[in-house]
């Protein structure tokens, strides 16, 4: 199989689009490639899920989807901006509006209450403080926790913690949603509820989710999951969508 099969039809809008992607970084007076040519398309409202053993690359690769780090050389496209052209401080403001971060450990800060964790975001915006509420009302709606709004982190389970940071991720309404081993810190009853929320939220809204996991159950819920391994998204690594684990006809 070859590595343009791992990629959409160009026809098809894009969320994510990478071109030739390499990345390399400095050991001493020695260049590590870290990622290799990578080409990928990711459209509008897909859940892709990313899965390859430790020091595969995937990290890296979140990042430079995420606007976090910039190629080595070769482009990557987000929302239909080339923001492997940008600077740091252009990064910095695409960020704010355009990802949603969801961590493995939350990342909440434990003196603000669930209402004031999830507005954070907001206020890097040009929002008025009605305009703040409604969408952190919403979103608070959407997970399931209007009624733990004032509840500070260590009031909360760690199922209701994630949904807090699930809400925050949301409330700027970005154009995707990168999730990086978000059941990795939970039991089982509360990963499902979990990864059963972000399926919801890409059916009601459509968004479009990067899900990064070792666990082959969370890749599962994914539309497709892709493998990295040693920098390269590798052909004889399983490649499969829901529809053909299902026993309908691949995507």
């Amino acid at each position: 199989m070859a590595e343009q099969s791992l990629r959409a039809s160009d026809s098809r809008e894009l969320a994510v689009a990478i071109r030739d992607v390499h990345k390399s970084f400095r050991r001493g007076s020695e260049s590590v490639e870290v990622l290799q040519g990578l080409a990928l398309d990711v459209p509008y409202g897909e859940f892709l899920g990313l899965m390859g053993p430790s020091g595969s690359g995937k990290t890296t690769m979140l990042n430079l989807i995420a606007g976090l780090d910039v190629p080595t050389t070769g482009t990557v496209d987000v929302g239909g901006e080339r923001i492997s052209s940008m600077s740091e401080a252009e990064l910095a403001r695409w960020r704010t509006r355009s990802i949603g971060f969801i961590f493995q450990f939350y990342h909440l800060l434990p003196v603000m209450t669930a209402y004031e964790n999830i507005e954070l975001p907001l206020l890097l915006l040009p929002l008025t403080g009605a305009q703040r509420k409604q969408q952190v009302m919403t979103a608070l709606d959407l997970v399931g926790l209007s009624n733990r709004m004032n509840h500070r982190p260590g009031q909360l389970s760690g199922g209701q913690q994630q949904r807090v940071g699930i809400a925050r991720a949301i409330v700027t309404d970005p154009v995707l949603i990168v999730a990086d081993e978000p059941t990795g810190d939970l039991d089982a009853r509360s990963a499902e509820e979990i990864l059963d929320l972000l399926g919801e939220l890409q059916r009601s809204l459509e968004k479009t989710i990067l899900l990064v996991t070792h666990d082959p159950r969370a890749a599962e819920r994914a539309d497709r999951v892709l493998h990295l391994d040693k920098g390269r998204l590798v052909d004889d690594a399983p490649v499969y969508t829901r529809s053909a684990r299902t026993g309908g006809p691949a995507a």
